[in-house]
């Protein structure tokens, strides 16, 4: 083994800064200790790992992208080697990179941070809500040692396990002639106004539904806001569809709206735990996936 971990470590803080004097602050250590970190690991493997650009600091390359995500799984795993060396358990200790969808984070991330801190108290989960899409590149680059999403489709180099699924449901307005049916078809829902919850992917999963079934929706309104979806339709502006609803029938502007089950031939969406297929995870992450898989159950919410 050519490098060292201090060289990692050097490499690493700067990828996260993306600036060589910044990246030696944070390290106490002098800008020529990364600058000379960086070109030992560039020349040992012959990479380049950075571009640099004057005035703007330093981007990773492909080839550092890639490097950065291995650094940082190894990093994470030295540093749990170490807490463990130190004492029985202490490996179960210390920051937790976790990604959660932004819709699917209202719903669960507060019992979750109050449940897991319980459960760990050592370990500081630190959540960021993301759309699939960034989600998805935070696990390849070792952003993220976990992810909670929907089960949109994933690349290669993501490994996902299901922990639950959820309905999709049909948001109305409360007075719309629809909502005095207990389930819908999408069928029915085609010729009225759609709102359609335009996040990356998640369009795309709302619209192949209709499309599966020869339907085209009329959609009137787009937006990536799930709580304006919900005040469109109670302003009678359209219906829309959505897995996970609040619990009140209550929108922010004191609108009202109705929630209506569809039919069974439109399945449940799944929730997974995805990471890096590559990636072991460190005892902080497989702890936090068993303490998912456990609380969910695989039950269909």
């Amino acid at each position: 083994m050519q490098f060292s971990l201090k060289q990692l470590a050097y490499f690493a803080a700067a990828a996260e800064t993306g600036n060589i004097s910044t990246a030696a602050a944070r390290m106490n250590v002098s800008q020529p200790s990364i600058s000379l970190a960086i070109a030992a690991l560039e020349k040992d493997y012959a990479v380049t790992l950075f571009q640099r650009r004057r005035a703007r600091g330093i981007d990773l390359t492909p080839a550092g992208q890639r490097l950065f995500a291995e650094a940082r799984a190894l990093l994470a795993h030295a540093a749990d080697f170490e807490r463990a060396a130190r004492g029985e358990g202490e490996a179960l200790a210390g920051p937790l990179e976790f990604g959660c969808f932004v819709t699917l984070a209202p719903f669960f991330l507060p019992a979750l941070l109050k449940g897991f801190g319980a459960a760990y108290p050592k370990i500081q989960l630190r959540p960021r809500e993301g759309d699939h899409a960034s989600l998805c590149r935070g696990l390849l680059t070792g952003a993220f040692a976990l992810a909670l999403l929907y089960d949109l489709g994933f690349e290669d180099g993501i490994a996902a396990q299901p922990v639950a699924a959820v309905p999709l449901r049909a948001v109305l307005p409360a007075r719309h002639p629809l909502a005095r049916k207990r389930v819908l078809p999408l069928a029915a829902l085609a010729p009225y106004p759609f709102i359609l919850l335009d996040l990356p992917q998640s369009a795309d999963y709302f619209l192949a539904l209709f499309r599966a079934r020869g339907l085209e929706p009329r959609i009137t309104h787009r937006t990536p806001s799930f709580e304006l979806a919900r005040g469109l339709v109670a302003g009678g502006h359209g219906y829309s569809l959505l897995n996970l609803v609040p619990a009140l029938d209550r929108t922010y502007d004191g609108g009202r709206v109705a929630v209506r089950a569809l039919d069974d031939s439109v399945p449940a969406l799944k929730i997974v735990v995805a990471r890096a297929a590559q990636a072991r995870p460190t005892s902080r992450a497989q702890a936090l996936s068993d303490y998912l898989r456990q609380s969910f159950g695989g039950r269909v919410i």
